[in-house]
Order: C-alpha cells, then sequence, then structure tokens
C-alpha cells in the first residue's frame, strides 16, 4: 500500500471547492503532503491549467516529482513554504495565481512512521522535524536547551498546564542520560505530569509544542501569509486548512487585517472608515463533517478558512 493510501486529505472538496478552481487556471498547493489535494485540483484543470506545489519533507517530495513526471501541467519545488514567493517568481506566475492552498500540520504518514519520531503512539527517534536534513532534531535541541526555553515553549506553543514540571524533569533526566526516543520522552512527561486530560495522552500538548519549536511551525506560517496575497491574481481564493489553535488564531487574523483594511487613528479630522482592504472573507470557517471525523478522527480539530483578493 502506498503512503498517498494511507493518507486521507482532510476537507478535500471543502478546500478544493473553496479555490473555485477554473479550468484554465493557475494555482499554489503550498503544503503537497501525499498530493490529496493536488489531485482533486488537477481534476479541475483543463490542459491548459497549471498547478505549482511546494513542500519540505522529502518523502513528499518524491511523490510530488513522481506526479509531475506524469502530468506536465504540475511543477514542484521543494523547500518550505516561507520561500512560496521565490518559487512563483521563478515560475512567473507572481500576481497571476487563481488560488493558494495551504493545509497546514502534520500529514498521516509522517505520524504513523515511527522514524520520524512526531508520535508517541509507537517508539523511534526523536526527531520530529518536516525536513530531516534541516536544523536541530528534537533531541538535539532537548540536550541543549535550557530549562527556561523549554517551559517557555511547552507553555506558548503546546499551552501545557505544567510546562515547569515537565521542563524541570527534561533538565534532570538529561543530566543522567540522553532524551533520544519518543517512548523515552513520553514517559518522561507522564511520569512529570500530576493529573490526566480527559481522552488524551499527558504527552500530548508536549509532543505538538515541542514539533512546532524545531520546524518553527508559527513563523513560517506568518511568513507564507504575508506573502501569499502579492501572489495572487484579482478575484484569486487565499484557503488555509488549520488543526490547532495557535495556527488558527494566526490565519483568522490575518484574513480580518486584510478584510478590514487600515483603519484611522481616532481623533483625526477625517471622515469615512477603513481604507486599503485587500481580501474578502468567503463564507464562515468550514469544519468537517461527523462523517468526515469517523472516518478520518485526526480531521476532527481542522478549520478551513478563505477569503478572496480584492481588485
Amino acid at each position: 500500500m502506498t503512503s498517498t493510501l494511507l493518507h486521507q486529505s482532510v476537507l478535500l472538496h471543502e478546500a478544493v471547492d473553496a479555490l473555485n478552481v477554473r479550468a484554465r487556471g493557475c494555482y499554489l498547493d503550498a503544503t503537497f503532503g501525499r498530493g490529496g489535494h493536488a489531485r482533486a485540483v488537477l481534476a479541475r484543470l483543463g490542459a491548459d491549467g497549471c498547478l505549482l506545489a511546494l513542500d519540505r519533507d522529502p518523502e513528499a517530495a518524491a511523490e510530488a516529482r513522481a506526479l509531475a513526471a506524469t502530468d506536465p501541467r504540475l511543477q514542484f519545488v521543494a523547500g518550505p513554504f516561507s520561500g512560496l514567493a521565490a518559487a512563483v517568481r521563478a515560475h512567473g506566475l507572481e500576481g497571476r495565481l487563481d488560488g493558494i492552498l495551504f493545509d497546514l500540520g502534520v500529514s498521516s504518514p509522517q505520524l504513523d512512521d515511527a522514524r520520524r519520531g512526531f508520535s508517541f503512539q509507537q517508539d523511534g527517534p526523536l526527531d520530529m522535524r518536516m525536513d530531516p536534513a534541516g536544523g536541530p532534531s528534537a533531541a538535539e535541541w532537548l540536550a541543549a536547551a535550557g530549562e527556561a526555553e523549554i517551559s517557555l515553549v511547552l507553555r506558548d506553543l503546546g499551552e501545557e498546564r505544567f510546562h515547569r514540571r515537565i521542563a524541570r524533569r527534561v533538565v534532570e533526566t538529561r543530566a543522567e542520560t540522553p532524551i533520544a526516543s519518543t517512548a523515552q520522552l513520553a514517559g518522561l512527561v507522564a511520569a512529570a505530569v500530576p493529573t490526566r486530560e480527559r481522552g488524551k495522552h499527558p504527552a500530548t500538548r508536549a509532543f505538538q509544542a515541542i514539533r512546532i519549536h524545531v520546524n518553527r511551525e508559527l513563523d513560517e506560517l506568518q511568513d507564507a501569509l504575508a506573502q501569499a496575497v502579492g501572489l495572487l491574481a484579482p478575484g484569486g481564493r487565499l484557503a488555509v486548512i488549520s488543526f490547532h489553535s495557535l495556527e488558527d488564531r494566526i490565519v483568522k487574523r490575518f484574513l480580518r487585517a486584510g478584510a478590514r483594511g487600515r483603519e484611522l487613528p481616532p481623533g483625526l479630522p477625517v471622515t469615512g472608515g477603513p481604507s486599503g482592504a485587500t481580501l474578502k472573507l468567503i463564507g464562515k470557517a468550514v469544519q468537517p463533517s461527523a462523517a468526515e471525523i469517523d472516518a478520518n478522527p485526526r480531521a476532527r480539530s481542522a478549520v478551513l478558512r478563505v477569503a478572496e483578493k480584492l481588485p
């Protein structure tokens, strides 16, 4: 069974519908993953349409290149989505894109492969990098970071209530032995946390926080959103699927700020409302149906937000 079959793209039809795909349009899939959304976009494109895709995961890149070899409408660039402006310019598509899609978070093949170190469900090396060749692994970061830094990451990126206890336990443990495996970290966190959240493994928040930090996920998202609007053609759509509150908060604020425009400071002798709006919000936030969540429990936290670039 291929990785494509193992992965179920979340909000597949809703996201592609939100892009309002036109047969001769040009689109960007900023997070190719295992290609579910990309294949759905390609299915709606005509012979003159085009799709540019990005991903920094080498296994996703291999899958994207294999698909591109069979479909000339697809072009792929390996790298993080914070580099999307350079990729778009290199392909001569700046200001010409009819839609950009971000599907944030970790794919099922990444989670289910113990070698990648994303999950506490099975033991493996404590890596967590989207690109295993880029930057320090989770184990390397935990070996070098100070207790205060670890505590702040757990608090700010995992919203972990017991961040201080866990950070202290990490520092105490690594003084005796390196923290090198997912099972070791999960057991350490479980031992440090005095109470449990119902239906949630005690290491859930810590693993989320460390993964986000190691991959600079929120910084990547903010950088990419800042570039995205300028790459769209007037009327082009920006669609973003988030999987936790920190991502969704960034997306929601960005889209609302673009739709609101510049607000005049109070007290100025000028009449009129905000000016310079760049986006129009399209519909309300979309969440997976009960049927999709039943079929794919990992979809339960997903939120899709959509905006359209104004002329």
